[in-house]
């Protein structure tokens, strides 16, 4: 199976080509350029390396966010045009689930993995997962919510069991004043590289052999903070998780 995996929820974003769970070509997004002119020479360039082409390709594999509104919507307005004109099918995945399946869990472990990263405005997205024999389940929705905040609902779910982190931006929970307990209990804190393309496409090929694929008509972007065009013109709500 050949896949190519895209990312494009925030400013480090990445493309990568796989053949059975391997990568055999990938290159991250730093140049800080708009993904409507970066993503699709990109893809070309990893293409290439790979020796492949756009209609060799088998499955495609791409972020539905949390992230920026116009990186996902580019993304996912590319592969929905890809999948119309090769008819090939696609999966689509959370960049929080790609972040938190990029960590070991422990052996033995069937506690909770918190993942996280930077959403500006002083918050992060974050997810909590129930680990279990190397599988990942959701515990609640995908969320945008400050550090502070993030760190006490995990602490609640957790209770007395210790966590595993992971996250692209470790320090915006490690310099909390809270941190030092969880620390002392056992609490470990892994920072992910934030090439996840590669991940995406192995999670998107573990899916697609399940039976798994997502309807490219129905394929939607998961933003979890409404649009500054939608704060705007409704106002801001009360709370925000």
């Amino acid at each position: 199976m050949i896949t190519l995996a895209m990312d494009t929820s925030e400013s480090r974003g990445s493309v990568a080509v796989l053949r059975d769970g391997q990568t055999v070509a990938a290159e991250a997004h730093t140049d800080g350029s708009d993904y409507s002119e970066w993503l699709l020479p990109t893809v070309e360039r990893v293409l290439r390396v790979a020796g492949t082409d756009i209609r060799s390709l088998d499955l495609y594999g791409v972020t539905t966010g949390p992230g920026s509104f116009t990186g996902v919507r580019v993304g996912l307005t590319t592969v929905k045009a890809w999948c119309e004109v090769h008819g090939k099918p696609v999966v689509g995945v959370s960049r929080l689930a790609a972040l938190a399946s990029s960590v070991v869990p422990r052996e033995g472990d069937r506690g909770l993995l918190a993942a996280f990263y930077d959403a500006q405005r002083g918050q992060v997205f974050g997810a909590v997962y129930r680990t279990d024999g190397g599988l990942l389940e959701s515990v609640g929705d995908e969320m945008v919510i400050a550090p502070e905040g993030f760190l006490e609902l995990v602490v609640k779910e957790a209770g007395k069991a210790t966590v595993q982190w992971a996250s692209l931006d470790p320090e915006l929970v490690t310099e909390l004043e809270g941190w030092g307990d969880r620390a002392a209990r056992g609490d470990v804190m892994e920072r992910v590289s934030p090439q996840l393309a590669a991940m995406v496409g192995r999670i998107a090929e573990e899916r697609a052999k399940a039976g798994k694929f997502s309807d490219p008509l129905e394929l939607d972007a998961n933003y979890v903070r409404r649009s500054d065009a939608e704060i705007f013109w409704k106002g801001p709500a009360a709370h925000v998780r």
